[in-house]
């Protein structure tokens, strides 16, 4: 009853913390600022709104706060800790990488550089600087650097279970120039989670020892114990063209899961073994790169999926709450027929949806290839197309110039900032 009734203080004190900490709720603005930049992008395109900033942002929150019970459950029983200025450290490292890329501020990159650094240390013993710098070089040096490579790797597998469960619902819908000049669909999936850890922290106290032995460090937690809490961002950011949204996250998690059991092998052998530590370090930092240079190449050598052909117009996205909803039509599926009128393009689709101005019947081709019936009455000021939005044709104003994303951009106008969507520009003088 006494360590529950700890544990239940050490809670409630380590949630206070994380409300009073500013690198949490600086993160949660981080992503709103996100989310509303792409709702912008939407209307710019498209003239209307895909999703609600709002929405997106506690959406992520909540799925964010999920993930991050469930890693801090793993890591408390792992034994898992960081000193206070190496989280400081760590933030600092993601602040500097961010500059230069968006997708940088993951936790995989501040964590490898610091495992590097604290092999490279190990190599200057008789390195010792004075003062802030002297306590920070001795906390890097004495960090269970495989403790924290573990965590990465716990965040890893949660990340994969996010992208599978919300990145596709997150995905936003651009017009982008193939690299054969042709105009086509793509979708930019660009999410990023607030994770609030609870870890454990080794400390002098009076009250009850740990009921059961930590796999790290399991002898610093003879003299007692803390929680302290520790906010980090975790993000999937990937530009598609060629897999319908929920494919694209499918693949992504699994190859996510996949680097998570990898990194988690070697950091627990590291623990044991210490020249691993290098090794791991290395894995965080590069197998993340090779994740996003095969996504890269994979969709270079496959062809555009969101592309009008000669069955009928492809559906590119469905608003929510929409007619086309109501129907069941599903992205990346071919509207062959509206009320019995072939239609090869937007005007036609107009015109035919004009020809029963109280009801319409639509012929439409599933991702399968089948063919389905759907009808419906038509109301007074619905969308003008159901609330489909079709792959482009070669008229559209607008197209994305994509180019990877820093902070300044991000914070910039979405149709003047560069990232996996970023820059928006006149298809005509860009040319």
């Amino acid at each position: 009853m006494d360590i529950a009734l700890e544990f239940g203080y050490r809670v409630a004190w380590a949630l206070l913390q994380l409300l009073l900490s500013p690198f949490y709720w600086l993160s949660v603005v981080f992503i709103a600022i996100h989310y509303r930049r792409q709702m912008l992008l939407e209307r710019r395109l498209f003239s209307v709104k895909m999703h609600s900033w709002i929405e997106q942002t506690w959406r992520a929150w909540l799925g964010g706060m999920l993930a991050g019970l469930c890693v801090s459950a793993a890591s408390i029983g792992l034994g898992i800790t960081i000193p206070q200025s190496i989280v400081f450290l760590l933030w600092g490292i993601s602040i500097v990488l961010l500059l230069f890329r968006v997708r940088m501020l993951c936790l995989a990159y501040a964590a490898g550089v610091a495992a590097l650094g604290q092999t490279v240390l190990r190599f200057m013993p008789d390195w010792n600087p004075e003062g802030w710098m002297g306590m920070l070089t001795a906390d890097l040096r004495g960090m269970n650097a495989a403790g924290l490579l573990v965590l990465v790797a716990l965040l890893h597998a949660a990340e994969a279970w996010l992208v599978r469960k919300q990145a596709p619902t997150f995905a936003s819908p651009l017009f982008m120039e193939s690299k054969r000049g042709r105009i086509v669909g793509a979708y930019q999936m660009q999410t990023l989670w607030p994770i609030p850890l609870f870890l454990l922290f080794p400390a002098v106290t009076a009250g009850e020892q740990l009921p059961w032995t930590p796999l790290l460090s399991g002898d610093i937690w003879q003299q007692g114990w803390m929680l302290m809490a520790f906010p980090v961002m975790i993000g999937f950011s990937e530009l598609t063209y060629t897999y319908l949204p929920q494919e694209k996250a499918a693949v992504t998690s699994s190859r996510l899961f996949m680097y998570a059991v990898a990194l988690l092998a070697v950091s627990l052998l590291a623990n044991w073994w210490t020249p691993l530590i290098a090794v791991a370090g290395l894995i965080a930092i590069g197998m993340h790169e090779w994740l996003i240079w095969q996504s890269k190449f994979e969709e270079s050598g496959r062809s555009p999926i969101l592309t009008h052909d000669r069955n009928g117009l492809r559906v590119q996205a469905v608003l929510p709450g929409s007619p086309a909803e109501e129907l069941g039509i599903r992205v990346g599926e071919l509207i062959s027929k509206v009320n019995g009128i072939p239609v090869r393009t937007k005007e036609e689709l107009h015109q035919a949806l004009r020809s029963s101005a109280a009801f319409c019947k639509l012929e439409v081709y599933n991702n399968s290839g089948d063919l389905k019936f759907v009808q419906r009455a038509v109301y007074a000021g619905e969308h003008h197309q159901l609330g489909v939005l079709l792959a482009p044709d070669d008229d559209v104003n607008y197209v994305a110039v994509t180019k990877p994303a820093s902070l300044l951009h991000l914070l910039s106008a979405p149709w003047k900032r560069s990232g996996y969507a970023g820059i928006t520009k006149d298809k005509e003088s860009s040319a």
